[in-house]
């Protein structure tokens, strides 16, 4: 896609600070670096979000992260976790168009990066659990 950032990056005219590359993915440092570490893995086909992969490039994608997050961190002995963090559409705050995986070092339990969730399971009962794990399997392809 011409206009994409990310597929910029991947043709090299923006610059970029390569962590890993080969001819599925590409892992740079991500400019904002919310820990030291943060690194975005990128598939180098342009797919907007998760909704657009095929089984393949699903599996060539994420193959590949643990080995990426490991890397980060074994690069420094200070990082204790990582969070993966992959949003899907503007209403999930998705910025940027073409899918992207966040592997975000942590090193305490101070960081500035948080996901946190609400405890929403008083607000469902177990027959209504099973209605929506029953539309959602409905939908699965064999």
């Amino acid at each position: 896609m011409e206009d994409c950032i990310f597929c910029k990056i991947v043709r090299n005219e923006i610059p970029n600070t390569v962590v890993y590359e080969d001819d599925v993915v590409k892992a740079f440092l991500d400019i904002t670096q919310v820990t030291p570490g943060h690194t975005l893995v990128i598939p180098k086909k342009h797919v907007a979000d998760i909704f657009e992969y095929d089984a393949d490039l699903a599996a060539a994608v994420f193959s590949r992260m643990p080995k990426i997050a490991r890397a980060i961190q074994t690069s420094n002995p200070a990082i204790k976790g990582m969070n993966i963090c992959n949003n899907n559409g503007a209403v999930a705050y998705q910025s940027v168009f073409h899918s992207h995986f966040h592997l975000i070092p942590r090193y305490t339990a101070k960081d500035t990066f948080a996901m946190q969730f609400g405890d929403n399971s008083a607000d469902y009962t177990s027959d209504q659990l099973q209605a929506i794990a029953d539309r959602i399997h409905a939908q699965l392809e064999d």
